[in-house]
């Protein structure tokens, strides 16, 4: 723009790069102009210009004060008075925004534009009237009835249900803060009844939901403390629709409110300190001992969710670092809780893995090794403390508290197990007359021995004292952790046939006694779930898996067990699935590596027989026989804090495995796998949700999509694959992602807009150009059902690239599916838009060639294809095309199929060749055959 001192200069600059669409330029000149100008006129022109700006970047607030410093100098600027009419719509304050259009009318009485927004904007009036005025007498009704002591109990009941309905929705929750509303929840908080306590929680969860003023004001007429005691109460429903309310405090304070308060933002107070509070608050519930089991865990979720980061390259991670200073002894306080000693924090059975899981989310989320090694000298100053060789019961908490450490940051775990005196006071522990001492120990020896050099001591020092405490124990607890200690240690060689830790037939044993365990119904279900946690071990046997797969009570047990209330099994189970499928992350070995490998004497590992294709085949079918579809299901559907990223990768690879097969697709289609796959490949690892899309594409490349995915799950499916897309991702994902795509964009508009919207289209012409043929087909007839799309048409209008060209010269390869997509997708671009016709025949010389090659093709739909493509350049209003068609080798031919007998098989391309005579007749370039009198 060089030195121009000119508001003129800025304001015409401003006015090309807006009609360039460079948006940001444009404001960047007006407001240039704006402080230049001294002409009251000019300086009204370019406000309402830089209006017209904030109206595209949807900057509302900023695009009506504009347009109302343009009206202060010119009240008849119907420009200027339409723009803050349109801002004010957004901003939601229809009134002054019906009265601005009012003006326009009035100033321009035939403008259409103008007297449609007029009628629109009186109807939305008068449609939020209606609700408000409803809106308040429901709620006034509401609180007529709970306010009578003399009312039925149950009406009470109905009305505080019907107030949680009306808090959902933005009136209604207005209305009830509006209506001294808050006081009366806090009466029915007070009746101590679990109905109306659950029905003021959720209805202050509704008022609070997206609305950070209303959420500080409640927060400060509620209380944090009483909000926290209403928490801690033992009952489940009650705790979680407090976590729930919490939950949604917490979104609208950090950003979830999403509305444009303009000059009011100054009203909402900073939340910074109500967000400190509510942090110590949770963190003071994790270990005292007022709070239930219950509540407990709600603290913990909440702290999970809320504390660290969730997107990695956010750089603000206080919160963790807070927590860690002022909460991590106390959650550790709560990994080290043995339920079985007196004078204990209630628990429910899932507090410890929800608190391992902290642990682990805390550590992940700390950014150098100074952060790292404050949070290892916490945890080994805590551990270090409650060592006392006079207090029994001090020492199983700090072997407890480091068995929660292993089961979260192993690498921290692993580090403290390292000490000098830990493992062998674990060993001395298995040695105690106390069952209880016995197993704490056990089960940290079973944690700390993941580590194959850890498993090597244990194999050295402890298996004799496992098998002593296994056949001596008379308390079926610790005799199934003695068990599953075994199962570790004689899986610690995982799959490699060769490094079997015990002797033949051992590992068998074992698992025989812990599908015998799995079934026994009488024990309960934390006893039982260890059976699993074994067979998580000896399952990477590959005769153990044969074994289980073949013991349907065994597997029946495990499936029913996956579906109970205690998701601390989920693990145990994925990880037994992934085992039985063999759908573990397995490294091609070269073949000339193991020569080498072997001529060094190097371990070279070996493959079980039963580890083969046929085997794992077999186990597949036997397991989707009995039911493994229905339990994946219900686990998919557990609580994010409890089903890690690690547990969905797994699942996700079971899935895979299972979908191998494309006649056993069905079958995970009819009992929900299709819908229980799509929050896999959505949220997660990076690898688990690779593997759970794949599963999507094979599922959906070959069924009935809309039965594979019902309703709107449908349109959930096309991110995923189009993920798949990428060049990172291997060919056979890329293909059947493609194949899958293919069959979703031909069901309906809708999905095709979908597609498109996801970015999918540059992936798919990329993919056209592939060198592989299976993926250049696929490509090829999933553009074929997306042309249609008038996006995908333009792209083929533009000029400057190989497009058409491309689409043209499939119409002559070998593959007749690759000629049959391509010269579908040309007849139906030509039929829409009829500069194409034109255009084909620009893009090569050979254009003509082609064309009588398509039309002259044995297969009927190739041939079909061509003739539709003949009629749509006779019908595309150039003369010239038509007339060198008929003037061709063309016109014989439609000539020769256009007189063929009649013939069902060929009917379609003989009457679309007839079609294209009738066409040239009407056009005048031949006459119809006359016969002589």
């Amino acid at each position: 723009m060089g030195e121009m001192a000119d508001p003129i200069q800025f304001k015409d600059e401003g006015n090309k790069h807006f009609q360039a669409g460079e948006v940001d330029k444009a404001i960047e000149c007006y407001t240039k102009a704006i402080k230049l100008c001294k002409d009251k006129k000019v300086l009204a022109v370019v406000y309402r210009n830089r209006s017209a700006c904030f109206l595209k970047k949807e900057s509302y607030t900023n695009a009506a004060s504009d347009a109302s410093k343009a009206i202060d100098v010119d009240a008849a600027d119907v420009k200027a008075l339409f723009r803050r009419c349109q801002a004010l719509e957004k901003l939601g304050k229809l009134d002054m925004a019906f009265k601005d259009v009012q003006r326009c009318s009035t100033i321009e009485p035939k403008n259409k534009t103008f007297l449609e927004t007029l009628r629109r904007l009186g109807a939305e009036i008068q449609a939020k009237l209606k609700t408000t005025f409803s809106t308040d007498s429901r709620v006034q009704n509401m609180f007529d009835v709970l306010l009578d002591e003399e009312m039925d109990k149950d009406k009470k009941e109905m009305a505080a249900n019907n107030l949680v309905v009306l808090a959902r929705e933005e009136a209604g929750a207005e209305r009830i803060f509006q209506n001294n509303g808050v006081p009366l929840l806090l009466d029915l908080l007070e009746t101590g009844k679990v109905e109306m306590v659950l029905a003021a929680i959720r209805t202050f969860a509704g008022m609070c939901t997206g609305h950070k003023a209303r959420a500080m004001a409640i927060i400060h007429l509620v209380g944090i403390d009483k909000l926290c005691s209403i928490m801690a109460v033992d009952n489940e429903d009650i705790a979680l629709a407090t976590c729930d309310l919490f939950q949604c405090i917490n979104d609208s304070l950090t950003g979830g409110d999403r509305r444009i308060y303009g000059k009011e933002e100054a009203l909402v107070l900073d939340a910074s300190k109500d967000l400190k509070s509510i942090l110590m608050a949770l963190l003071e519930m994790v270990a005292s001992k007022k709070v239930s089991g219950h509540g407990r865990d709600q603290a913990l979720n909440l702290l999970t969710r809320n504390v660290p980061r969730k997107d990695k390259k956010d750089p603000d991670h206080s919160k963790s670092l807070f927590t860690i200073d002022h909460g991590l002894k106390k959650i550790l306080k709560v990994c080290g809780q043995i339920p079985d000693l007196p004078d204990q924090l209630p628990m429910t059975e899932n507090t410890q893995l929800i608190a391992s899981v902290l642990l682990d989310k805390l550590w992940d989320d700390l950014r150098c090794d100074p952060e790292r090694d404050n949070y290892r000298e916490v945890c080994d100053e805590y551990i270090k403390g409650k060592f006392d060789p006079n207090d029994m019961d001090r020492n199983i908490h700090a072997i407890n508290a480091l068995s929660g450490l292993l089961q979260g940051p192993f690498e921290v775990g692993n580090q403290l197990v390292g000490r000098q005196g830990i493992m062998e006071m674990m060993v001395a522990l298995c040695g105690s007359e106390r069952e209880v001492d016995q197993m704490v120990a056990v089960e940290a020896l079973i944690h700390s021995s993941t580590k194959m050099s850890r498993a090597s001591f244990i194999i050295t020092n402890g298996v004799s004292l496992l098998k002593d405490i296994y056949k001596k124990t008379k308390n079926e607890k610790i005799k199934i952790r003695a068990l599953v200690g075994l199962c570790k240690l004689g899986s610690a060689g995982g799959d490699d046939y060769s490094m079997r830790q015990f002797a033949e037939g051992s590992t068998e044993k074992l698992a025989k006694q812990c599908r015998k365990w799995l079934c026994n119904s009488a024990m309960d279900t934390r006893t039982r779930k260890w059976a699993i946690e074994g067979l998580a071990y000896l399952t990477q046997d590959a005769d153990v898996k044969d074994d289980f797969v073949e013991d349907d009570p065994a597997m029946k047990a495990m499936f029913d067990l996956a579906k109970s209330k205690d998701k601390t099994i989920l693990y145990a189970v994925a990880c037994t699935l992934v085992n039985c499928t063999n759908s573990y992350e397995k490294k091609d070995i070269m073949p000339e590596l193991v020569q080498l490998a072997k001529f060094s004497k190097q371990h070279v590992p070996e493959q079980h027989p039963k580890d083969k294709k046929d085997f794992i085949q077999k186990r597949v079918k036997r397991m989707l026989k009995g039911g493994v579809i229905s339990a994946l299901t219900v686990m998919v559907k557990a609580d994010n804090l409890l089903l890690t990223d690690q547990t969905k990768e797994m699942l996700a690879r079971v899935f895979l495995a299972l979908a191998d097969d494309p006649k056993d697709r069905g079958t995970i289609c009819a009992h929900g796998g299709g819908k229980a796959l799509i929050p896999l490949a959505l949220e997660g690892s990076a690898i688990g949700k690779v593997r759970a899309a794949h599963a999507l594409a094979k599922i959906a490349a070959v069924s009935n999509p809309e039965i594979a995915f019902p309703g709107e799950r449908i349109y959930e499916v096309v991110r995923p694959l189009v993920s798949l897309l990428h060049p990172e991702r291997d060919g056979v994902q890329n293909y059947e992602a493609l194949l899958s795509l293919t069959n979703l964009a031909g069901l309906n508009d809708k999905l095709r807009v979908k597609i498109l919207k996801e970015k999918a289209l540059p992936e798919i012409e990329q993919y056209m150009f592939e060198d592989h043929d299976h993926i250049r087909q696929a490509a090829t007839e999933c553009m074929c059902n997306l042309v249609t799309c008038k996006e995908v048409q333009d792209r083929y209008l533009e000029d400057g690239n190989d497009r058409l060209k491309l689409l043209v010269l499939m119409c002559v390869e070998d593959n007749e599916k690759l000629q049959r997509a391509a010269a579908g997708g040309l007849a139906m671009l030509t039929a829409a838009q009829k500069k194409l016709c034109t255009k084909m025949t620009l893009v090569t010389l050979q254009w003509m060639e082609i064309l009588q090659r398509l039309i002259l093709h044995d297969q009927p739909q190739i041939q079909h294809r061509g003739l539709v493509i003949v009629y749509n350049m006779l019908n595309s209003d150039d003369n010239e095309l038509a007339k060198k068609l008929m003037e061709s080798e063309i016109l014989e031919i439609l000539t020769v199929i256009g007189k063929a007998m009649d013939n069902p098989k060929r009917q379609i391309v003989i009457d679309v060749a007839r079609t294209c005579l009738v066409k040239a007749m009407d056009l005048g370039l031949i006459k119809p055959f006359a016969t002589p009198s």
